[in-house]
Parts: C-alpha cells; sequence; structure tokens
C-alpha cells in the first residue's frame, strides 16, 4: 500500500511540474496583464522566438504601460513591423538575470542597444519601475515594468 501510494504521489509531482513548466509567452499571457504585449508580440512576429530555448530575460510593460502611449502612436507603432520589433527586442536581454543579480549600469539588448539600469530608489530600466520581479518560465524570467522603453 505504502508502495503504491508513493509512486502516486511522485507522478502527481511530474504532473503538477510538467503543467507549470511554460516558456516566457505562456507565462505573460497567463498572468492576464499584458494582452497588449502579447498582440504587440504576434504583429512582430516574434511570439517563436520567445517561445525558444533561450534562456531571455523579458522586461515587460504592462496593458496600463502601454496605455500611456497614445492610441494613435501605438496604432502606428503596431503597424510598424520593424520599428515593433526593435521596441520589443530592446525589452529582452539574453541570459537569465534574476532580481538579486541586478546592478546598475549598462546592459546590452536583444536589439543591439543598451538599457540603463538604476537602483537608486527601487530598480528602474530607461526610467520605467520594475514593479515585480522573478517571475520564473522555463526558459527565462520576466520582470515587470510600468512604462513601454524605446531604443535610442
Amino acid at each position: 500500500m505504502l508502495k503504491k501510494t508513493l509512486i502516486a504521489a511522485a507522478l502527481g509531482v511530474g504532473v503538477l511540474m510538467s503543467a507549470q513548466a511554460k516558456d516566457i509567452v505562456d507565462t505573460a499571457v497567463g498572468a492576464g496583464t499584458f494582452k497588449t504585449l502579447a498582440t504587440a508580440l504576434q504583429a512582430a512576429g516574434l511570439i517563436d522566438t520567445l517561445k525558444g530555448k533561450g534562456p531571455f530575460t523579458v522586461f515587460a510593460p504592462t496593458d496600463e504601460a502601454f496605455a500611456k502611449i497614445p492610441k494613435a502612436q501605438l496604432d502606428a507603432l503596431l503597424a510598424d513591423k520593424a520599428k515593433l520589433t526593435a521596441v520589443l527586442t530592446y525589452h529582452v536581454v539574453p541570459g537569465k538575470v534574476l532580481a538579486k543579480d541586478v546592478k546598475a549600469g549598462k546592459v546590452k539588448t536583444v536589439q543591439g542597444g543598451e538599457l540603463t539600469v538604476a537602483t537608486a530608489s527601487g530598480v528602474t530600466v530607461d526610467g520605467a519601475r520594475v514593479t515585480a520581479t522573478d517571475i520564473m518560465a522555463d526558459n527565462g524570467v520576466i520582470h515587470v515594468i510600468d512604462s513601454v522603453v524605446l531604443p535610442k
């Protein structure tokens, strides 16, 4: 009886762990506060990239962050695939950087530019405040930011 219980428990843990394993895109979509980001990733053709092996660190703007952009300007951005791709990949850093490892300074993005990270009064990335950290995905980590950051 004990052996059957242990086997059932082990199988249950395996099912639970496989059910929790999600890539960055699925994790963001599941959170429910990144609908605009998901739409933008789709428009830019970046879904498969962020579902890839990684690891990636994504500074993810919420729907509220995207709402700070005037509607006409956001619509124009969503319609310009090249510019949209540049903006979105500017939010992605190669590798997995956890909150405990964040240091002030410059960090190279997938887009090729550099984000400026400040830690003086909370963590900011190019002036956008980090509001949540270390949302784990099986191919990286998401840190939530309160504004969309734009490459220079």
